[in-house]
């Protein structure tokens, strides 16, 4: 599918008063990530400091995974999570059986052929290594990760998905970018087997006034400027970045959502001065 033409000026000041507001978000938010999705990772990168591939290994940890779990992860964009979290199930697989699956998923289309390019160019598949077995013979051919992943182009409203099919469930910074996150909580206790683990990964503010300062100095005067000179982004999209992140709900008023949905044993993680916050019923 080709991508649309982005839109210019999706955010302008007026709506970045209070994004989660603006009555057609979703469609401006899918625009956006539409419209950045080739320099998306290269800014993640250098404007984290690398810092959000610790966070998402800090995540694919607290997730406990066990060889035979259905993973899903929404919001998946170019596939950073999702990949972590196959190559984890990968390890854990006893090969040539497939026992585990990861499923990535993301109402914006042009974030996943880079998904679906990234694991196979990072040699997490190997379809010409071939399997011996214990009498030296050839086994097949090892699927890798092919046999185990998938991603599908879906809204985190209404994931397409059966009710309580996954083991884990995890959403990483996508979650303010929901039209409606009480609705997409409810969404993933339908789609979690009982039992299951959900983490939420998002950002956050730091808790104290000093380094709070600072970052917001750098989160709304240095980013916007420098993301948005390397994606050539006319929608606004690293204006609405900070804003998506300071007008949001705290992660207190999240932890409370999260039980309103059928959440139990809530817990939160600050991660790197509070930048970030690794929310999970484990």
């Amino acid at each position: 599918m080709p991508a649309t033409e982005p839109t210019p000026d999706l955010w302008n000041d007026s709506l970045l008063q209070n994004p989660h507001e603006v009555s057609d978000k979703r469609s401006r938010v899918q625009k956006m990530f539409a419209a950045i999705a080739p320099s998306y990772d290269l800014n993640n990168r250098l404007h984290s400091l690398w810092m959000d591939q610790r966070w998402r290994r800090r995540a694919v940890k607290l997730a406990n995974l066990q060889k035979s779990d259905s993973i899903v992860d929404v919001a998946c964009g170019t596939g950073d999570l999702t990949k972590a979290f196959t190559i984890e199930l990968v390890e854990l697989i006893d090969w040539p059986a497939r026992q585990g699956q990861v499923i990535g998923i993301d109402f914006t289309f042009e974030m996943l052929p880079i998904a679906r390019h990234k694991w196979l160019s990072d040699g997490i598949v190997c379809e010409h290594e071939t399997w011996m077995g214990p009498d030296g013979k050839p086994m097949g051919i090892n699927p890798g990760a092919a046999g185990i992943i998938q991603y599908l182009n879906g809204d985190a409203l209404c994931l397409p998905l059966a009710d309580k099919t996954a083991n884990v469930l995890s959403i990483a910074f996508g979650i303010r970018n929901v039209s409606d996150p009480s609705a997409a909580l409810k969404e993933f206790h339908r789609v979690l087997k009982p039992g299951g683990r959900l983490i939420i990964l998002e950002f956050s503010l730091p808790t104290n006034r000093i380094l709070r300062s600072l970052y917001n100095f750098y989160f709304t005067k240095i980013l916007p400027r420098t993301a948005t000179w390397i994606s050539r982004d006319k929608t606004g999209a690293y204006k609405y970045l900070p804003q998506s992140v300071n007008t949001f709900i705290s992660r207190d008023s999240m932890q409370e959502m999260m039980r309103d949905a059928g959440f139990t044993n809530v817990q939160a993680f600050p991660l790197t001065f509070g930048i970030c916050v690794l929310l999970s019923r484990p």
